[in-house]
């Protein structure tokens, strides 16, 4: 480090005064090579290495049958259905996953990880879309001959927090939750393993600069052009955009790679190859290549090569060609080997794919759900980078296909979204496949689905982690109280002290409040009752803005079985407009329920009795927007579906502005 007097003095003004230094000086003071790197607000190397209790809500072990068959006796010596293997559960986990990635690359997990070989493989379509915020179009009707109606879902609060962590601050602030992630994805990505990330032409640019940082532009191998789109409208300025980009990298040398093979054109094989005297179709290939090499004998014919060139076969494998008919002349003598097309694999893929189309809406695959993309997609990136029994992970895992496609590939998986959506749609889908395969006479894994447990507070209320120790805790303890007050405040509540879980009371009842972008889990509500036991307290609500899938009603019973009765409510996000919240118009829902009734059908001789599920009443409390708030704002001549108190209900204004509702849900 050479610094001249001047710019020691000025170093020590602008520290002295608080200021920051000019960039000049960060290559100065720290590294004197100078590297190309991608700089933005807020950048840090550090991650998070906190570690959460993964908690199982559920374990699938065997597909459920769909059929009586399924479920009977079985009546052959040896059952030739596929059967569970036994070993590694597959994991698909409902979070954020920054804290999953870090809890999976510190905690417990890491070792079973290891055990199976380390994660060898991982793939991610992170949210590149800077419009995409987690809303869903629904269809409504249609079933009975009515007009089908799209009611647009809004995200819940957890999914908006998200949103605007990845999307607040531009591409910044998705630069920079990618970054991290990404960090903790190459930590928790075997020695010889890859990394296949997707992204568009709006942030590629961004997304290989990234990459090479962490991964190194040493193990980069290369951007795959997938032609997505195969017409496009003419544009005013420029040409039609019909691809993605999927980056691949690997995290050393060593690493597991196959090649992939597709179908020859047919234009392809009529040009270039033409039948022998039996019709088999061949085609000649030289058998040179570049490089210094000796001469070699062809049936007698001592041929060199040109110069700078060599024969790629051996004398012995040359001698055997001649045996087998394999080796030709051309028509000026140079010697050239047969290929048959019936022994070739087929086309070898290179990085412009365009043999693989989008899922179209009346495809076996389709989910609807908007980011699926195409299982040969997947599957031609999971057969190229690991191999059977490998763990595949897919940290924004949508729809499920990179985990659908690996199940049936024989491949080991670890799966996370945050969106609840995503998640009850790739159960649903890895319960088809275990059906599928088992069906198959295919032998599939077990899965289980966890979500986080107890969390830090300093993760979910909004601290800035960059802060020193005394001004962090500081902080945390202001918005901590300022977050509950805002709550008692919209509940109606006032604040109670010395208590451990608890934050306030309302009508002789204690009110605990849960995070803000986690859901209530478990543990939390098990605290909450080891409290009420130890202070013998029998009336308690919880409010929170999520509640853990699979929660109630069992925790609620096994509160009334200790004495405590137990209130779960939503927090709606009218919490955080003060208008409503000075004016009491705030309302928290109790959770939803539904009642069912078991029909037992008595079964034929040598059968099992038939049981059906009917579903006798149920309470929706779901609100989003309202009846008199689309009346306002509509339009004359058009409409628009709103949800008040769990209704559908689909609101128009005719051309005269004259408002008229219907009721689309029937009880």
């Amino acid at each position: 480090m050479k610094l001249t007097d001047n710019e020691k003095r000025e170093i020590l003004k602008l520290i002295e005064a608080e200021k920051p230094l000019p960039d000049k000086y960060r290559f100065l003071l720290f590294d004197d090579k100078r590297e190309v790197e991608l700089v933005w607000n807020g950048k840090t190397n550090e991650v998070t290495n906190i570690v959460l209790p993964f908690q199982v809500i559920e374990q699938i072990d065997e597909p459920r049958a769909e059929r009586q068959v399924d479920t009977g006796t079985q009546g052959d010596l040896f059952d030739f259905r596929g059967r569970q293997k036994a070993g590694w559960t597959n994991k698909l986990i409902w979070g954020d996953n920054k804290l999953i990635l870090s809890s999976l690359k510190n905690g417990p997990i890491r070792e079973e990880i290891e055990k199976q070989g380390g994660i060898k493989l991982i793939y991610i379509d992170p949210p590149f879309d800077v419009g995409a915020d987690f809303s869903m179009d629904i269809e409504i009707g249609g079933s009975t001959g009515s007009p089908t109606e799209t009611f647009t879902k809004k995200p819940n609060v957890l999914e908006e927090l998200a949103y605007r962590d990845t999307w607040g601050k531009g591409a910044d602030s998705f630069i920079a939750m990618i970054f991290e992630r990404l960090l903790l994805m190459r930590d928790l990505l075997a020695e010889d393993g890859s990394i296949y990330v997707h992204c568009d032409y709006r942030l590629n640019s961004y997304m290989r600069l990234i990459l090479s940082e962490i991964f190194s532009e040493q193990f980069y191998k290369n951007e795959l052009v997938w032609q997505k789109i195969r017409t496009t409208k003419a544009q005013s300025i420029g040409f039609g955009i019909v691809h993605d980009s999927i980056f691949f990298y690997t995290k050393s040398e060593k690493t597991k790679f196959e090649n992939q093979y597709k179908e020859f054109d047919e234009d392809y094989i009529t040009s270039h190859y033409k039948p022998d005297a039996s019709g088999r179709l061949f085609r000649t290939v030289s058998l040179l290549q570049r490089g210094n090499g000796a001469a070699k004998n062809f049936n007698g014919k001592i041929l060199e090569t040109p110069a700078g060139m060599h024969w790629i076969w051996s004398q012995e494998r040359i001698d055997e060609a001649f045996k087998n008919d394999l080796i030709r002349f051309t028509s000026n003598g140079r010697p050239e080997k047969v290929q048959y097309l019936d022994e070739m694999k087929g086309d070898i893929v290179d990085d412009l794919w365009h043999d693989i189309y989008l899922i179209n809406s009346q495809a076996i695959e389709a989910l609807d759900y908007p980011t699926q993309k195409p299982v040969a997609l997947l599957e031609r990136i999971i057969k190229a980078s690991s191999n059977e029994n490998d763990i595949v992970a897919d940290f924004f895992c949508g729809s499920g296909t990179t985990l659908a496609v690996a199940e049936r590939l024989g491949r080991k998986w670890i799966g996370s979204d945050l969106g609840k959506f995503a998640i009850h749609t790739t159960r649903k889908r890895m319960i088809g496949v275990q059906r599928g395969l088992k069906a198959d006479g295919k032998d599939f894994r077990a899965f289980e689905i966890l979500n986080l447990g107890k969390y830090e507070r300093a993760h979910y209320i909004g601290v800035n982690m960059n802060l020193r120790e005394e001004e962090r805790q500081k902080q945390l303890l202001q918005k901590e109280k300022d977050f509950i007050s805002l709550i008692l405040k919209a509940y109606r509540a006032e604040g109670v002290e010395n208590f451990k879980c608890f934050h306030g009371k309302k009508a002789g009842r204690l009110v605990s409040v849960g995070p803000i972008n986690l859901p209530v889990t478990r543990l939390f509500v098990e605290e909450v009752i080891l409290e009420c036991r130890e202070k013998r307290i029998s009336r308690v609500d919880i409010l929170a803005f999520e509640f853990e899938m699979g929660l109630f009603p069992n925790i609620q019973e096994e509160a009334k079985a200790k004495g405590i009765d137990l209130a779960l409510k939503y927090i709606p996000r009218e919490v955080f407009d003060k208008r409503a919240v000075e004016k009491n118009q705030v309302v928290f829902h109790d959770v939803s329920y539904i009642e069912v009734k078991p029909l037992v059908r008595a079964g034929k001789k040598g059968t099992l009795p038939a049981i059906a599920v009917e579903l006798t009443d149920f309470s929706v409390y779901y609100t989003q927007d309202s009846v008199d708030n689309a009346a306002q704002t509509l339009k004359d001549g058009k409409n628009k579906i709103v949800v008040e108190q769990g209704k559908i209900i689909k609101v128009s204004k005719d051309k005269n502005g004259i408002v008229t509702r219907e009721t689309l849900t029937k009880k």
